[in-house]
């Protein structure tokens, strides 16, 4: 049984610094409770590190495309059945709508009962919440990467896709 959630947060910054913040992954765990580290092995990949229920769980994950000021999609290679997609919309000069998707498989039956009773989706709204406040109260981005991801391959900037991640072509869950 896969989950699939969706949330949603407008932001009182420009879509650039809610982008550009978005795109520090390492410091998810700043807002994402549950996430207990994420580590950035590249452009590309990500390693996770999550406590659901109690029960810690990593998988890896790789970036499938990614726009800056536009969009952010991973899906996992490894481990935990984990996808989804960040959408940065400007809703003005000064706010930005940020719409999430994602789809994981939880197992067991905490995690099973979580999802059947939306207690995953409504944990995701209480998250976007917190990334709402930590940026609006820093006002700028801790740092940022404006660089383009097509179909799991870094774009070069100059010349199109640069180099193949080894992403495998399985269909995403969303």
């Amino acid at each position: 049984m896969t989950s699939t959630i969706h949330a949603d947060v407008v932001v009182d910054v420009p879509v650039g610094v809610a982008y550009d913040q978005w795109t520090q992954f390492e410091s998810f765990p700043d807002f994402l409770s549950g996430v207990e580290s994420v580590r950035q092995i590249d452009d590309t990949k990500l390693h996770w590190v999550v406590s659901v229920g109690g029960v810690e769980r990593e998988f890896d994950a790789t970036i499938t495309e990614q726009r800056p000021d536009e969009v952010i999609a991973w899906r996992s290679t490894e481990g935990e059945i984990h996808s989804g997609r960040v959408v940065f919309t400007a809703e003005s000069a000064e706010t930005t709508r940020i719409d999430v998707e994602m789809g994981w498989e939880p197992r067991g039956l905490v995690e099973k009962v979580g999802a059947a009773l939306n207690i995953d989706e409504a944990q995701v709204k209480s998250d976007l919440r917190d990334f709402k406040r930590l940026i609006e109260e820093r006002g700028t981005p801790d740092g940022a990467w404006r660089g383009e991801v097509h179909g799991g391959s870094v774009a070069d900037r100059d010349s199109g896709p640069a180099h193949d991640t080894g992403v495998d072509d399985r269909p995403s869950m969303l």
